[in-house]
């Protein structure tokens, strides 16, 4: 197993592209399925979870290859609906896989998802969909059993679950007449994704606002298809750059996908200049403490919150993080702790009172997001060596990120146990 070894204090400077989101390909690789000649990624990530979503799609009978930065998924030969466990259990995103299987084969068996363990997120959102378009949804043994064939219908999301919107939106596109789908989430992932399908011929309307619309299509072709840049990549590098005291550009970046994001950065004393397909931020004069409250978009991400909180553990005074959208996305907090952060937590806020500085320790990460929290906090303490343990998990989520983060100036490597 491999861990990150750190040795803070390098102010890091310079640029570092962003690869293609990883939220944004893993539906896109699912919709593959909705397709009946091949369907063409490109600015596909390598990344742990992409691999573990192809291995799933090929054990159903999509053909893949998968050639530097693009992706050719032929579903054509797809005959087997089921998703078995022992390949969901290792990425919560193999449930995408639902909604286009019984869309197009009219049944799919797909295990209940596994994933990072930062909240339940459970996924009756996407059944209660399901049925409200005429699936028939029983579950057997930890399998979802999805049949019927699918017929358009109004459905309100209990919340607006970005994974619900999208497996419905798939649903949605070869059902039987008009659907329309409320309060779901505007994500710039769902943007894309719906982007994609009408270029496959779906018909789908208002993706990006909270309510969408699907005239559903008798069947889709496979088209050739650019997936968005990662915006939590862009923002993990930008923190970074600041909570180092150094100056960062990230090219092949999104500044409209990372609005409530960039006027916190701003907030905190970080000096943001956007320009066309590129963010700069640096640290002018230290920073200060502010208050995050976690949204669904256009809010502040909750994939950004732990390496902001990494961030605020060295700002002048006290901030408040309210988590909102997952109940269990503190678990970066007692590690942060075990390098000289002061963060206390009541339930789903923290308060993280700024230390004069961090000092290295061996720490565990617990999720993709945590694990990018440490290797944050790593980067900014000056003495000391910081060992992040576990680091699959970042894996799942940056591609070749110590690398990156050494041509930065980090001094970083990643060793063997």
């Amino acid at each position: 197993m491999d861990k990150m070894i750190i040795r803070g204090g390098n102010p890091l400077k310079g640029s570092v592209h962003v690869r293609g989101a990883k939220n944004a390909a893993l539906p896109l690789m699912a919709a593959s399925i909705l397709a009946e000649t091949p369907l063409t990624l490109h600015n596909v990530p390598c990344l742990h979870d992409v691999f573990s979503m192809d291995k799933l799609l090929s054990f159903m009978g999509v053909h893949s290859e998968f050639t530097g930065r693009y992706m050719v998924m032929d579903s054509a030969g797809v005959v087997n609906p089921e998703a078995p466990y022992e390949l969901v259990r290792k990425m919560r995103a193999s449930f995408f896989v639902l909604g286009p299987l019984v869309a197009r084969f009219g049944r799919a068996r797909v295990s209940l998802p596994g994933g990072c363990a930062i909240g339940t997120r459970p996924v009756d959102i996407h059944l209660k969909g399901l049925e409200a378009l005429g699936c028939d949804i029983s579950l057997d043994e930890g399998y979802v059993v999805a049949e019927g064939k699918l017929t358009g219908a109004s459905f309100t999301l209990d919340f607006p679950s970005v994974g619900a919107t999208e497996t419905l939106m798939m649903a949605a596109t070869r059902a039987e007449g008009l659907t329309r789908l409320y309060n779901v989430a505007r994500e710039p992932e769902i943007e894309d994704l719906a982007l994609c399908l009408n270029a496959m011929g779906a018909q789908i309307s208002g993706a990006g606002s909270d309510m969408i619309t699907v005239v559903g299509v008798d069947n889709l072709k496979g088209v050739e298809h650019e997936v968005i840049p990662d915006r939590i990549e862009a923002g993990t590098f930008l923190i970074a750059g600041v909570a180092t005291h150094g100056d960062v550009t990230v090219l092949n970046a999104r500044a409209d996908h990372l609005p409530g994001f960039l006027e916190k950065l701003q907030e905190i004393g970080a000096e943001v200049e956007v320009r066309q397909d590129r963010i700069r931020a640096a640290a002018v004069n230290g920073y200060s403490a502010t208050d995050i409250t976690t949204r669904p978009y256009p809010g502040f991400p909750t994939d950004l919150q732990a390496q902001t909180m990494a961030l605020l553990t060295c700002a002048e005074g006290a901030s408040l993080i309210k988590e909102t959208v997952f109940e269990n996305r503190f678990m970066q907090v007692a590690e942060l702790n075990r390098m000289g952060a002061d963060i206390d937590v009541d339930g789903s806020t923290a308060l993280v009172r700024g230390v004069s500085g961090l000092m290295g320790a061996p720490v565990m990460a617990s999720d993709l997001r945590a694990s990018a929290a440490l290797v944050i906090a790593g980067l900014m303490a000056p003495q000391g060596e910081t060992a992040v343990q576990r680091v699959y998990h970042i894996d799942r989520g940056y591609e070749r990120i110590e690398e990156r983060l050494a041509a930065l100036g980090a001094n970083i490597e990643r060793r063997r146990n």
